[in-house]
């Protein structure tokens, strides 16, 4: 069955897309929580600043499809639940996907579907279960016609105190291609460390869509000029969470980030969409 229905749901009439991640109480960590304890507010705050898309879990994403109308983001479902994050690191590391994915993401009307493919350093059997939920969800999606999301994140070793980035050019390349060959339809991907060689990650994904991860918090104007120097590198689009859920105008922000996405607008443009 055809994915196309549900990723012109996904994406705008420009190919484009901002999907705002709001998953992050999914992993157990309490700093991932900050600013999203009270997940009605924060909903209705994306809402009102008109994303394309917000990406939620089971529990919660009936927060977003119970609203009426037909004016609202769609959404994309989180269908793995992992452990790896925290600074302290448990003894027995997991990736576990949910159970009935594509089921629950049909009934809950989902655009899409997301999935991790962890690279952690010395942690084979994570990459491994990365690999069998991939694998588990891909011919449920083909069946349903519901796309398919990975997101192949490269961590660093643990030993720094907690969850970072590995923006290494020739780390992100191979574990992208293969989720491509995995079958992903929409690639979900860090930016590298020089922004400039990310048309690299764009070419090894042989087509398909790559929405950049926003990562941690940072200042307004270094988000806004990654943003604008990505979308000139070829991604169609973000999925950013902590920089618009943390921000002070988190609508402000949202209709910032969507002008540079859709409109090309330069940071010095955007930021003017924080001052209302």
């Amino acid at each position: 069955m055809s994915v196309a229905p549900r990723l012109n749901r996904l994406f705008a009439p420009d190919g484009k897309c901002f999907d705002v991640a709001v998953d992050h109480g999914f992993f157990g960590e309490r700093s991932f929580l900050t600013d999203i304890e009270d997940m009605h507010s924060v909903v209705q705050k994306l809402i009102k600043a008109d994303p394309d898309a917000i990406q939620m879990t089971i529990g919660q994403a009936n927060i977003l499809q119970s609203i009426p109308g037909k004016a609202k983001p769609s959404l994309v479902l989180r269908t793995d639940i992992a452990n790896v994050y925290g600074k302290t690191l448990p003894r027995t590391l997991y990736s576990r996907i949910i159970g009935s994915a594509v089921e629950q993401a049909m009934r809950l009307d989902a655009a899409c579907v997301v999935v991790n493919l962890f690279n952690l350093p010395d942690q084979p059997e994570v990459y491994e279960a990365c690999i069998q939920n991939i694998c588990q969800l891909k011919p449920e999606c083909e069946r349903y016609g519901m796309p398919l999301m990975i997101e192949p994140l490269v961590m660093k070793d643990n030993s720094g105190g907690g969850y970072m980035v590995d923006g290494d050019i020739d780390k992100i390349l191979p574990l992208v291609r293969q989720a491509i060959e995995l079958g992903a339809d929409v690639i979900k991907a860090d930016p590298c460390d020089d922004v400039s060689q990310y048309h690299q990650v764009i070419q090894v994904a042989a087509g398909k869509p790559v929405l950049v991860r926003g990562g941690g918090r940072v200042p307004d104007a270094e988000i806004f000029q990654r943003t604008y120097e990505l979308m000139g590198q070829g991604a169609m689009g973000i999925v950013y969470g902590r920089n618009v859920i943390q921000h002070r105008n988190p609508t402000g922000m949202t209709r910032a980030l969507m002008a540079i996405v859709h409109n090309g607008a330069t940071p010095e443009a955007a930021i003017v969409h924080l001052e209302g």
